[in-house]
């Protein structure tokens, strides 16, 4: 039975016909939220973000024409041993002529050409088969993270501000609200997600982030604007109320979220695994990791997040709320309106059926009273016979 019921449910879903209450089910949702928030909060302020070495500084070598091979893993780990920090190392490949090189990136170092300095040169030019003066090095200074991370904040500023208000011009002011709660609720998870596995943030990642916000915008705006349409001549006369009509709409569109999401996530997923794993490029492991993460919080928010909220600005609104209770007073009058109905058909049904049951004793006995009369007059009738007899002719 319970599989016949999820069969059910999922060709309903594939068919646009499900019926699942998540408007009804907003505090639930509100409460997993704000919980996660929390966490996501907490694991900021006591674990704080571990920033790459493009926001802290750090020393950059590269090979251009390696004549060994290697692979990314090795020189992260012998290079790894001689510093204390972070080490990212990358191999690449020219496409054109398939000459292989490579990237390593260190913390800040001591003296610049100083012993450990060369140490390293060293390390990877053994690694990678040349000699340690085709090793060049490259200073990176905080400043230049510093300067990312103002740019993407003002970025993030322009993206946010721009949005709600084309939101607010196209739809109206509680979706351009809603939205921007939800991409919040997205920005502070996926920081939150960071701060907590200890994932390190680059400058791979502050694009990724960026991205993923224009993703999760999609599919609230595609909620939204379903939305707008099943609610365009919502009023006194409306039979549902707003949360029950925008719940309806969330779930007509909610196999479009669901597929763009997972069409998203697999090359994500595959570009994580065999980007980052297999072929050991750090760069492609922070941004598909970053666009994984956020993804996967998008598509949630977008479904559990955006259209809660909308409903519960909208009902704040003092003539949509008038509305609402008046359909579901209306709802109450119908309810007892038929309960009295089903009551008086009982009581005549009852009284009915005793009439006939009265009739049909009525009619049993005057039968058996007719009855009774023949009986008498048949007697009568054999005594005179018998009398007649008695006295002769």
């Amino acid at each position: 039975m319970s599989d016949a019921k999820a069969d059910a449910g999922l060709r309903r879903l594939f068919t646009g016909q499900s019926n699942y209450e998540i408007v009804a089910r907003s505090p639930r949702w509100a409460l997993i939220s704000l919980a996660l928030i929390a966490v996501a909060v907490g694991g900021v302020a006591l674990r704080g973000l571990s920033f790459s070495i493009e926001f802290t500084g750090g020393t950059a070598f590269l090979v251009e024409r390696a004549q060994s091979e290697f692979e990314a893993k090795q020189l992260r780990t012998a290079v790894g041993q001689q510093v204390q920090g972070n080490v990212l190392a990358d191999r690449l490949v020219d496409r054109d002529s398939g000459q292989v090189g490579a990237t390593v990136t260190t913390p800040v170092l001591g003296d610049v050409g100083g012993q450990q300095e060369r140490a390293i040169q060293q390390t990877i030019a053994d690694i990678t088969g040349v000699e340690p003066s085709d090793v060049s090095r490259d200073s990176v200074g905080p400043r230049w993270g510093q300067q990312v991370t103002e740019r993407a904040l003002w970025a993030l500023a322009a993206f946010l501000a721009l949005v709600s208000a084309y939101i607010a011009l196209r739809f109206e002011w509680r979706m351009a609200v809603s939205a921007f709660m939800t991409l919040l609720h997205d920005i502070l998870l996926t920081v939150g997600i960071y701060a907590l596995v200890g994932f390190e943030v680059s400058p791979a990642s502050i694009i990724a982030l960026l991205t993923i916000l224009g993703y999760s915008l999609y599919d609230t705006v595609v909620v939204f604007d379903r939305v707008s349409e099943d609610t365009a001549g919502y009023g006194p006369t409306a039979t549902r109320t707003y949360g029950e009509i925008a719940n309806g709409s969330l779930n007509r569109v909610m196999l479009r979220s669901i597929s763009t999401s997972a069409t998203s996530l697999l090359p994500v997923g595959s570009l994580l695994l065999i980007g980052g794993q297999l072929l050991g490029a750090d760069t492609l492991t922070d941004l598909a990791l970053a666009l994984f993460i956020g993804m996967a919080v998008g598509t949630y928010s977008s479904i559990f997040v955006a259209t809660p909220a909308l409903v519960w600005l909208a009902e704040r609104d003092p003539e949509l709320a008038r509305i609402k209770a008046d359909i579901i007073s209306r709802r109450g009058g119908e309810a007892a309106a038929a309960l009295a109905g089903a009551g008086a058909g009982e009581r005549r049904g009852k009284a009915t059926a005793g009439s006939t049951g009265g009739a049909r004793d009525g009619a049993k006995s005057g039968a058996g009273g007719k009855a009774s009369r023949s009986q008498a007059a048949s007697r009568d009738k054999k005594k005179k016979k018998r009398s007649r007899a008695s006295r002769g002719p």
